[in-house]
């Protein structure tokens, strides 16, 4: 049959439980395992061989069984119950938003939040791992807490792609057709009922999105689809894979992310205050909000202050070769019109995303996402402490002469949704020590003291309970990969023993990126079996991960684990999953007894999955990296290695390995097998409470998206007002200064001097004066400081000016020590963001 269209044709619903499908459209569901089972019960099979969708159960689920549902008393109190949860969520009003960021609900002051992808769920696979997940967890919080909220994406027809191992486990991916009907999503509708589209015009095409809906709790999400009859062939596809193709299939997904977003958001009539791109990916959505405002009059320079003032953009990337840069003939063919549309010349907009490329032993000027991304923001964040450093020196190089600490990018250390990635078996526990209202304060330090309560029977009976339910998954989906490769019967029967329950679980579930090590434990083989076979305290290995499609060096480290675990000393003590997703992930996450993580420091920007594990109350065993160097307090896990770098990878590795076998072999397992009179193991259960404890507020996603909005929302959201105010008066004059410094900046000079001594007396001061050439820029708009240099630690004194171009200082010496003196000026401005914003420095 040639399919010229579908419809989704939903069962119609007993009255007493009419309210299943509005429930199946919100994925309120997906956090809340209650909502999920009103679903799974309704037909199991169905339930997990579509991947735990409601909509597709409900679709499955003939009349009969509903009706029988519908007249069972137990199942309508259990959605009585659900239902109930669910309005008060929804219609809620005293919301954490209401109380601590009303300014973001005033009319054009929500936030529009950008990302090339979503991990929601496992049944909507447009994610391909932590960036997406975050990004879903972001929205999910984002609704938690009453924000006004808005997320924007794309929706993959294929995904990301299925993982299949083949019989010598090696990876093979599959791209399945999403059958959009049978998703959680709808159309998206205008008020006169027709459904919503834009179009973005790449290399004179129009290209015509259709703008999908889903609903995450009180937030919504648009996402666009180029998969329409309007579309040719080729274009068709642009939306079919998530980081798939080359260079320039990429920049065209990038053109309809960020330009596609924001006329989605206006024709769906969302006026946004703060615009999130959520790395830089997004960067586009500048432009289409530059072109708006030059349209209605403005100049470009007076629109990029306006649209720059109003935008914060987030970059998780810990290595400078992992951000998106093009050739500038290659931009030239997909923004070659823009300067045009933006009234400005193509050296000013491409100078705005300028990085010079070391490429083919050849310096080459690129337009880079990242920078763009920066230049058009007046806020940047990484996503650890330790990541906002490593990202203050990758991108020193716009802020020349500034110190790397004194480069204005920060951080907001990453979280992860709790209710997310809790089981529903620690749920009912917590919720017997904690407050009634304990899900909405998930970030209070305090109230989490409490769980330190629960009994060593009751914790131990819901993590050994948790245990055994991942070991029977993993069994079950090896015994699926196994029976797919053709394996032999007693192959299949043995997965029927694979894993033991009462051995040490150690899980390692990740992007198989080859600067996160996967193989580092097998280093020593030798020593490594010696461990896992240890007859009185054996340990056993779990591990998942994708590799990216293109990435043979990541294949590799997959196939070499799975080798290793057909090994006669590590068959059964070592386990490798394919197709990791949502689904994996929440299984390991809920059930293993230690996490361990051992990336390539300082190359982990954050990660997450640890933290889902210790809210499961599954310590970390990890390198002290990304979000871990934060985490650790000496008694919720431990650590791999040391807090440093190293000159030589093969040193490194092995100190880390050896670091790592070390903890395994003489802490982690005696702690695990200890038992006391009772028979309990107090010890490792005290360390299991000190990371939920720990972990559970401080890395949840609420405190995550309450950084945001206090350390970048609000801020933001008030000075684009500032910006935007009086015809954009502020914006326009601070954009004609800024040309004006620009000019005249290379001919401005200084010269310095002081009066130093061999040595002086703490409390004593040291004279510094300095001579400037302005070149015709008044003195209000310079700024002028010695620099002083102790340690670790810098010291900024303003210079004083005393006419003629002369400024002149005297500096205390508070403490002892070997200072290092300099001098400075750079411009000044009361409208500026930051005082480095500019990237314009002059030392003497």
């Amino acid at each position: 049959m040639n399919v010229i269209g579908k419809v989704t044709v939903l069962p119609r619903l007993p009255a007493a439980i009419s309210r299943l499908e509005e429930l199946a459209y919100n994925l309120y569901w997906s956090w809340t395992p209650r909502a999920q089972e009103l679903y799974s019960v309704l037909n199991p099979d169905v339930w997990n061989r579509f991947q735990h969708n409601p909509v597709r159960t409900l679709l499955e689920v003939g009349a009969e069984r509903l009706a029988e549902v519908a007249a069972d008393a137990g199942y309508l109190s259990r959605y009585a119950a659900v239902l109930a949860e669910f309005d008060a969520y929804m219609n809620k009003q005293d919301t954490w938003a209401s109380r601590h960021a009303r300014e973001l609900a005033g009319a054009g002051r929500g936030i529009a939040y950008f990302s090339m992808e979503y991990g929601y769920h496992e049944s909507l696979p447009i994610y391909s791992g932590g960036l997406g997940v975050l990004a879903g967890d972001h929205c999910k919080s984002a609704s938690d807490l009453g924000l006004p909220f808005t997320a924007v994406g794309m929706l993959f027809r294929q995904g990301y792609f299925t993982q299949l191992f083949n019989k010598d486990g090696w990876q093979q991916e599959s791209y399945d057709e999403l059958d959009l009907t049978t998703l959680p999503v709808r159309p998206a509708k205008l008020d006169t009922g027709e459904e919503a589209r834009v179009s973005v015009r790449i290399m004179g095409r129009e290209i015509v999105l259709r703008v999908w809906t889903l609903q995450v709790g009180r937030i919504r999400v648009l996402l666009l689809d180029s998969n329409v009859a309007d579309n040719t062939e080729e274009d068709r596809k642009l939306t079919a894979r998530l980081y798939g193709g080359n260079q320039e299939l990429r920049i065209q997904q990038y053109l309809l992310l960020g330009i596609g977003g924001v006329k989605a958001l206006r024709v769906m009539q969302v006026s946004a205050g703060v615009y999130h791109m959520n790395e830089g990916h997004a960067a586009f959505m500048a432009l289409e909000r530059v072109r708006e405002l030059v349209a209605s009059g403005q100049d470009f320079r007076a629109a990029t202050e306006a649209v720059a003032s109003a935008t914060l953009f987030t970059t998780h990337t810990p290595v400078p070769a992992g951000n998106d840069a093009y050739a500038y003939d290659l931009t030239d063919r997909y923004l070659g019109d823009w300067p045009a549309q933006l009234n400005t010349s193509r050296a000013e907009l491409y100078e705005l995303a300028r990085q010079d490329q070391n490429w083919d032993n050849q310096v080459v000027p690129s337009f880079s996402m990242s920078v763009f991304a920066l230049r058009m923001s007046r806020a940047a964040n990484g996503v650890s402490e330790l990541h906002g450093e490593v990202s203050r020196g990758i991108w020193n190089f716009l802020y020349q002469g500034a110190e790397p600490e004194e480069v204005p990018i920060g951080h907001v250390t990453n979280g992860a949704h709790n209710l997310t990635f809790l089981a529903q078996q620690y749920r009912d526990l917590f919720s017997g020590v904690l407050p009634t209202d304990w899900t909405e304060r998930l970030e209070d330090k305090g109230m989490w003291e409490a769980v330190r309560g629960i009994p060593d029977h009751d914790l131990a009976a819901a993590k050994r309970a948790q245990k055994v339910e991942m070991v029977e998954f993993v069994r079950a989906s090896v015994r699926a990969q196994q029976e797919r490769n053709g394996a032999g019967a007693a192959d299949v029967a043995a997965t029927e023993t694979l894993l033991d329950p009462d051995a040490l679980t150690i899980g390692f579930a990740r992007r198989f990126a080859t600067y996160k090590r996967a193989t580092l434990l097998f280093r020593d083989k030798a020593r490594l079996s010696r461990i896992l076979n240890n007859p009185d305290r054996p340990v056993q290995f779990v591990f998942a991960g994708k590799a990216h499609p293109a990435d043979n060096p990541g294949k590799a480290f997959i196939q070499e684990i799975y080798r290793t675990s057909q090994e006669p000393e590590f068959r059964g003590r070592i386990v490798i999953l394919e197709n990791y997703d949502i689904n994996v992930a929440r299984h390991l996450v809920q059930g293993v007894d230690v996490w361990m993580n051992n990336p390539r420091r300082p190359l982990e920007a954050s990660g997450t999955s640890g933290m889902k594990a210790s809210f499961n109350g599954a310590p970390n065993f990890s390198v002290l990296d990304g979000w871990w160097v934060e985490g650790y307090d000496g008694h919720n896990g431990w650590p791999i290695g040391d807090e440093r770098e190293y000159a030589d990878l093969h040193v490194q590795d092995d100190a880390d390995a050896f670091s790592l076998y070390r903890t395994l072999e003489n802490s982690i397992a005696p702690l695990y097998y200890a038992q006391d009179a009772e028979g309990q193991n107090h010890g490792w259960l005290e360390t299991v409470r000190q990371a939920i404890v720990t972990v559970s507020p401080e890395f949840s996603m609420q405190r995550q998206v309450i950084d945001y909005v206090q350390k970048y929302y609000l801020p933001l959201s008030e000075r684009g007002q500032r910006m935007q105010a009086d015809g954009a008066a502020l914006a326009g004059t601070l954009g004609d200064w800024k040309a004006w410094i620009r000019q005249q900046w290379p001919f401005v000079s200084l010269q310095a001097s002081a009066h130093l001594p061999a040595s002086v007396n703490p409390g004593e001061h040291v004279t510094v004066s300095a001579q400037v050439n302005a070149a015709g820029i008044a003195e209000h708009d310079l700024h002028v400081e010695a620099v002083l240099r102790r340690g670790e630690h810098i010291i900024r004194v303003p210079l004083e000016h005393r006419g003629q171009g002369r400024y002149e200082t005297s500096v205390p010496l508070t403490d002892s020590g070997l200072y290092s003196f300099g001098v400075r000026m750079m411009p000044a401005h009361a409208a500026l963001s930051s005082e480095f914003e500019l990237g314009l420095l002059r030392w003497a």
